[in-house]
């Protein structure tokens, strides 16, 4: 990657997507900081700037159309394209979760976030990447949305709780995934899933077992893959997920 590759993390105003931005940034790309909060956002830009990084903000707000086509103008405008795009920003959504408790709205904004927006997103940043030498997509997931981890009852691979929500959300954008995987499958653009792993933020009340620069690794080392990378695929530190 050049020092002027331009990346776009959003949800990147804390946690894993903060240290995406950090560790893009180190490795010299100019990075867009995406995220919903004003203040946050600002803030978070200031402390990147401080640490080194060319960093910008974005406005960006996965649900709305509107903030979402602002962001690609503001993209093309003022940083000249886009070569990567981490669609970091999620959602665990509300509990309970469990079958037989759920409240469907948990479920509509689980996808609305993991699923509906990554899409939107993409769709809107598309030209852009086109436009791109060395295109990446990474969609930042987790191994919960495995199925066969989710259908395994005992032993080594069996995933979190039960959940008719997030792991499913999960699940669906790992579909997602390789949908877009296949339709770009002629061009420059590799598109793949990334699981941080069980990683301490406010989103699982900091329960987590690694670090934030723990769960930035693999989605930093898919959007910096060589152009002969993989594409379609799911990862996580130790190697690819089953699906």
């Amino acid at each position: 990657m050049s020092e002027r590759t331009i990346a776009l993390v959003t949800g990147a105003n804390k946690g894993i997507g903060y240290e995406i931005a950090a560790g893009l940034g180190a490795l010299g790309m100019r990075v867009g900081v995406g995220a919903r909060d004003e203040q946050r956002l600002a803030d978070a830009v200031a402390k990147l700037r401080a640490g080194g990084v060319d960093a910008f903000g974005v406005p960006l707000d996965v649900t709305d159309d509107a903030s979402v086509a602002a962001a690609a103008r503001l993209l093309e405008t003022e940083a000249g394209g886009l070569d990567v795009l981490v669609n970091n920003a999620g959602v665990t959504g509300d509990v309970p979760q469990h079958p037989g408790d759920v409240d469907v709205a948990t479920i509509r904004t689980a996808v609305e976030v993991n699923v509906i927006g990554v899409v939107r997103v993409t769709e809107a940043m598309l030209p852009l990447l086109r436009r791109s030498a060395s295109p990446r997509i990474v969609n930042v997931s987790s191994g919960v949305g495995s199925l066969t981890r989710q259908s395994a009852s005992t032993g080594e691979n069996q995933t979190g709780p039960l959940s008719v929500a997030y792991a499913p959300s999960k699940s669906m954008l790992n579909a997602v995934t390789i949908q877009y995987a296949r339709a770009l499958a002629d061009t420059r653009i590799l598109v793949n899933a990334a699981c941080p792993g069980f990683t301490a933020t406010d989103l699982n009340g900091f329960r987590g077992v690694r670090t934030v620069q723990q769960g930035a690794a693999t989605p930093i080392r898919l959007a910096t893959l060589p152009d002969d990378g993989p594409t379609g695929g799911y990862f996580e530190d130790a190697g690819a997920i089953p699906w």
